[in-house]
């Protein structure tokens, strides 16, 4: 879950610690002033950033947060919380090391606000599991793209049209976004649609390797294993 801030100034996170969704409650702060509204985040202008020094209330584990705000909770807002929280979705044994590290990778990204790379690196996560399924261009020359590859391995059978649908919209455009596009925003929203989908598809293709390993043999993406 994403860190939100609660009343008095605690933070509402998971700790990595205890594994537990708990209140971060204030111990300390240190305030810098900004007057005239000098300190600008996500398009809004505040008079002072809080620092919160905090607690897990059940761990004790320590917590930092960065808080601006316009004088009272009321107009706070949570740019930062210290401990990350990686949301970490659980796969199949058969993945590859390869693809599971990067697929980590793009949920530490997630977990402190980077979504455009972890959007970019779930987008390669996709194109690398097509690939070591055998959906590349040099197996069969129409795969000449991601687009192709996806649409391939739904006709294959090897994951459903509703999730060929998802890999188009959730991971391959908004992926293609990041690295073709102007700069804009990616939401939380979006990366973890991505994310969730991404996950998906990793268990379609891994969790019942035999039979998934059968249909991709007699499609010809794979040789017959010796």
């Amino acid at each position: 879950m994403k860190p939100t801030l609660g009343r008095k100034y605690s933070v509402s996170a998971h700790c990595p610690a205890c594994e537990a969704i708990t209140s971060f409650d204030q111990k300390s702060v240190g305030i810098i002033e900004y007057p005239g509204g000098r300190y600008a985040y996500k398009g809004n202008n505040y008079i002072r950033v809080l620092f919160i020094f905090s607690q897990c209330a059940r761990c004790g584990t320590g917590g930092l947060a960065t808080v601006p705000d316009n004088g009272n909770v009321e107009t706070a807002v949570l740019e930062d919380f210290y401990p990350f929280s990686i949301d970490t979705a659980p796969l199949p044994n058969g993945v590859p090391p390869d693809i599971q590290a990067e697929f980590r990778e793009a949920e530490r990204c997630a977990s402190f606000g980077a979504n455009r790379a972890a959007s970019a690196l779930f987008r390669s996560v996709l194109e690398k599991t097509l690939k070591a399924n055998g959906y590349t261009k040099s197996s069969d020359p129409s795969l000449r793209d991601l687009q192709k590859r996806i649409d391939a391995a739904s006709a294959d059978g090897v994951i459903t049209d509703a999730r060929r649908k998802r890999a188009h919209e959730d991971i391959r455009s908004l992926g293609n976004d990041v690295l073709h596009d102007d700069w804009r925003e990616i939401t939380d929203e979006e990366v973890e649609s991505s994310h969730r989908y991404t996950q998906r598809i990793l268990e379609d293709l891994y969790d019942d390797r035999i039979t998934v390993e059968a249909i991709l043999v007699a499609k010809k993406r794979i040789p017959v294993s010796p």
